[in-house]
């Protein structure tokens, strides 16, 4: 990256003090707030500076506008890194990524993230680690990543796996997008406040009222969700997560199903190797951390960057943008179990994903 596009980059997120808020803006609108490793750097300074500042109760980490909070990593420069073979540089963007994740997880002081538009992937992991997570109904939720040949990483799947009726198996193997009412349903977020009046409720979070306080004043009854109805069908369909089971059971009930029909047509059209490692990370990460969650993501990022899955689907999807990825192997070729657990076994001491404490002053 250049110095001037990491100029740019930088400023795409403004950090600003207002009364007793610290203000996080993503203001790289034309991207749809696409992340990329400037912009998480000056996150993560954004986020230290607040925690010194004892003028600073609360952060709000929320977008300039537009139609997104977050769509997730800038999934081009990840191919460009890759098609140069900078592995290393990859695995910067994710160390510091899941690093980030960890540290919204674990801050010191209240934090709100306010969701007006798309969050996926890793918008996900600013948004669904805030102590307090706010969406309009212009909210649309996605770990869309089997469609391009990656998988729900930013620690997702320990979020996905803790879900009711294996919704998050639904979720993680077909990229699914959900709204508001599904998101507050889930307890994703845990208030809902209309499009027109975040404003507003922007401008009161900066007031000394506790920060619950100031959410109730602005919350309103989210939309009806729909996959809680689901649920007991979801069960039935996930309940083996092995990918050759899932296909079956939804093939056998899609014709009577519209939900597992075009459940079906998702995960014939992603790709499989993903599939099955996104159906293996739910079935371990009940049992893990995020922390441990985070480092087996680092560990599967690591190699799937070595392989073809991603630069393919990266190619169909967002660079050409035409065209049906050829996965290997394709949608009805087996998967050997051994090759899945390639992707999840430990990576040499000095390379496993580690997280250091922020310098404190």
């Amino acid at each position: 990256m250049t110095n001037a596009a990491a100029a740019r980059d930088d400023s795409a997120v403004r950090a600003e003090r207002r009364g007793a808020a610290g203000f996080i803006i993503l203001d790289r609108l034309r991207a749809l707030n696409a992340l990329t490793l400037p912009m998480l750097r000056a996150i993560a300074a954004a986020l230290d500076d607040f925690e010194r500042d004892a003028r600073v109760a609360r952060v709000v980490v929320a977008s300039a506008g537009g139609r997104a909070f977050s769509s997730g990593a800038d999934l081009r420069s990840t191919y460009e890194l890759g098609q140069a073979g900078d592995h290393a540089a990859q695995l910067d963007f994710f160390r510091e990524e899941y690093r980030l994740n960890r540290r919204i997880a674990r801050y010191s002081k209240p934090c709100a993230a306010l969701v007006d538009g798309i969050v996926m992937g890793g918008g996900v992991g600013l948004f669904a680690y805030a102590s307090r997570r706010v969406v309009s109904e212009r909210c649309v939720f996605a770990m869309p990543e089997v469609g391009i040949g990656f998988f729900p990483d930013i620690g997702a799947a320990h979020l996905l796996a803790r879900l009711p009726s294996r919704i998050g198996a639904l979720l993680a193997a077909t990229g699914k997008r959900i709204e508001a009412g599904d998101v507050v349903e889930l307890a994703i977020a845990q208030t809902f406040v209309p499009s027109s009046d975040l404003p507003a409720l922007t401008d009161a979070l900066a007031e000394a009222a506790p920060l619950d306080a100031v959410l109730d004043r602005f919350a309103a009854p989210p939309p009806l969700g729909k996959l809680a109805a689901e649920g007991a069908a979801i069960q039935t369909w996930f309940a083996r997560l092995d990918r050759p089971a899932v296909l079956a059971a939804l093939a056998k009930a899609a014709p009577g199903a519209e939900l597992a029909a075009a459940a079906l047509t998702a995960m014939r059209a992603t790709s499989p190797t993903t599939q099955a490692i996104a159906l293996r990370q739910i079935a371990l990460a009940s049992d893990l951390s995020l922390e441990e969650t985070l480092r087996v993501d680092f560990r599967i990022a690591s190699r799937i960057c070595r392989g073809e899955d991603l630069y393919e689907g990266v190619r169909a999807t967002i660079i050409d943008k035409r065209g049906v990825p050829r996965w290997r192997p394709g949608p009805s070729e087996p998967i050997a179990e051994a090759a899945i657990d390639a992707y999840f076994a430990p990576l040499p001491p000095a390379e496993e994903l580690t997280f250091p404490e922020p310098a404190r002053r």
